[in-house]
């Protein structure tokens, strides 16, 4: 099993979520968060007042999936969260040793 772990820019979570729906993903998690990469941030004005913004908004998406599927939701991910400019993100991927229903107890890929 992999872990699947992109950061994207916020306005690309629902295209990406449904490019992943389409080929048979059925869950992921997606939080919220601030960050920065080669962008350095961007400077913001308020007020007259220019001031540095050095963290800046992302999401990050989370995805258990088998083996099998880890490239093609990759794909699917670099191809739909891309928009050729800078800060469009990273996608990391993971070996999953183990994987947990809780509700049912199932363990390994049928837990997915």
């Amino acid at each position: 099993m992999k872990m699947i772990m992109a950061i994207i820019k916020p306005f690309k979570l629902d295209e990406v979520r449904e490019a992943l729906t389409e080929i048979g993903v059925e869950g992921l998690t997606a939080t919220e968060v601030r960050g920065f990469g080669r962008q350095k941030g961007q400077t913001e004005s308020y007020r007259g007042e220019e001031y540095a913004v050095s963290f800046l908004p992302k999401v990050k998406i989370e995805i258990a999936v088998t083996d099998d599927k880890a490239d093609e939701v990759v794909e699917r991910i670099k191809n739909t969260a891309n928009t050729g400019r800078i800060g469009d993100g990273k996608i990391f991927v993971y070996s999953l040793n183990r994987a947990i229903r809780i509700r049912t107890g199932e363990d390994g890929d049928v837990a997915l």
